[in-house]
Formats: C-alpha cells, sequence, structure tokens
C-alpha cells in the first residue's frame, strides 16, 4: 500500500543504500544500475522483468514466524521442523518465492510450481536460486562487519541482452529485515522482541491499528511524530549499515533539483 503522508529522506536513503549494494555484488551478478545523478535519483538499463520475487530468510522472522505462529510447516513448498521460536536462526536460508502482482499483493508459491507453471524454466530457476543464495551471503558478510544480521530479504531480477540483471533495489530497509548482532542471542534466549532495523515497524503500527491492506480495511492516519519517527529509523539504517554519515539535503524545491541535476546528466550521456 501507499502511506498517506511522504517520509522526509526516504527516497534518498533508499537511493543511496541501493547504490552501495549494488556496486558490491556486480562481481557475483551484473546489475541495472548506471549511475546517480541525484542522491535521490539512479539512471539504469531498462531489463525485461522476471515475474518473481526471489525472496531468501535465514531467520523465523516477519511473514515467516506469523505463518509459523498458524500453525503452517510448509512454506512455499519448504518443510520446516517443529520446535522453531521467533527470531530463532533456521537451520540453513531457505528460499520463498513470491508472484509478482502487477496490483495488490504478491502471493507465495514454490519453486516447483513457478516451473510447473511455466513461470520460468528449470534451468533458469536454479541460476535464479544460487545467484539469490551468493547475493544473500554477501549481503550477511557485509552486514556482520557492522553488526547487523541480515535476517531475510528479496531481489528481483530481469533479462538484459539475453542475460541475467539484478534489478530493483537490494539490501534496504524496504527489502530487508536487520537485527544487531551484539543484542541478538540475549533477546532469543528471552524471548524478547530483537531490536531491528526494516520497515517491520511500520506493518505492526498499521497491524495495531487494524489496516493490513485487506478489503473493507482503511488506512489510519499516520501522525507527524510516527512520520518522523519513520524518518529517522531509515536514516539510521543507512549509517548503520554503510558507516558512512547520511547527508540531510535540503527539502526544499526537491523536485526541481532532482530534474534538474538529471537534464544535466542526459545532456552528458552519448
Amino acid at each position: 500500500v501507499i502511506l498517506p503522508k511522504s517520509i522526509p529522506f526516504k527516497g534518498q536513503v533508499l537511493n543511496q543504500i541501493a547504490a552501495y549494494f549494488l556496486n558490491s555484488t556486480r562481481d557475483i551478478v551484473p546489475n541495472w544500475l548506471v549511475s546517480n545523478p541525484d542522491p535521490n535519483a539512479a539512471f539504469g538499463l531498462k531489463c525485461n522483468p522476471i515475474p518473481i520475487e526471489m525472496v531468501i530468510r535465514g531467520y523465523v522472522a516477519g511473514h515467516l514466524a506469523r505463518e509459523y505462529k498458524s500453525g503452517k510447516r510448509e512454506i512455499c513448498g519448504v518443510q520446516l521442523p517443529e520446535g522453531l521460536k521467533e527470531n530463532q536462526k533456521l537451520p540453513e536460508p531457505i528460499i520463498t518465492p513470491t508472484t509478482k502482482a502487477s496490483e495488490g499483493h504478491d502471493e507465495d508459491i514454490s519453486i516447483n510450481e513457478i516451473i510447473k507453471q511455466g513461470i520460468v524454466s528449470k534451468e533458469l530457476m536454479t541460476e535464479l536460486c544460487d545467484i539469490t543464495h551468493k547475493l544473500y551471503q554477501r549481503g550477511q558478510e557485509m552486514a556482520n562487519e557492522r553488526g547487523l544480521i541480515l535476517v531475510d530479504t528479496k531481489y528481483e531480477f530481469g533479462i538484459f541482452d539475453g542475460k541475467i540483471m539484478l534489478m530493483d533495489e537490494i539490501h534496504t530497509p524496504d527489502s530487508s529485515r536487520y537485527f544487531y548482532s551484539k543484542s541478538y542471542q540475549e533477546l532469543l534466549e528471552n524471548n524478547l522482541p530483537q531490536k531491528q532495523l526494516s520497515k517491520e515497524f511500520v506493518r505492526e503500527w498499521l497491524i495495531q491499528h487494524n489496516f493490513q491492506g485487506k478489503d473493507g480495511q482503511t488506512m489510519p492516519n499516520l501522525p507527524d511524530e510516527f512520520v518522523n519517527e519513520i524518518s529517522e529509523r531509515y536514516i539510521l539504517l543507512f549509517e548503520e549499515i554503510t558507516g558512512k554519515p547520511f547527508e540531510r539535503l535540503p527539502q526544499e524545491n526537491l523536485n526541481q533539483r532532482i530534474y534538474q541535476n538529471i537534464l544535466n546528466f542526459l545532456s552528458n550521456v552519448k
């Protein structure tokens, strides 16, 4: 869903984190990003999208935790053992794909069903799974260096010039969940919520206010205090994951600045 209020600096945070990780994973798989003509903008290659999202999970958190608590022991064709607790590390990362809906919600789907329906060939699916595991491992390594745990994330791929290409953003709080390494084990053992950096707290706030994006539900009004909290959390994640200070650029005439920087960039593109 689209929130009723814009979140200050969110676009800049997402764009800059995505660029940071896209430039750090080019040795694993090529990606769409060509340049960032503005802190809020990216210029890249237009791919033919593969209509699935490759979700990979290393912990029982978020959607997986909710499904497990409801009694499900098979998620997207993956069998889960009994006795898992929320936020516990899985024996090994699992891929739980979703369909890529043009509108509405994405839906869980198994790898076998993707192949059976002819959405993706078996050969291509095998390659996507391999790349997904490698990207997740790289993301975990980079997070660990910063005292964080990359809990789960998703990747989108497309085809460009006949080859697989990583699309969209990666490892940002819009697609990923991070825990703090230092407090993880103690909080887990005491069955306490993990200190985390992700947009899960926005989902939780909406759920508490009786909104899950279902038919007949009305989006609650977001108080200014909560909007500012969202903004500060996004900025915090940028600084935590990159180790760089975030530059809070002026928000006045934002569209004009972006537009002008893109025009300047395009005038030099041959």
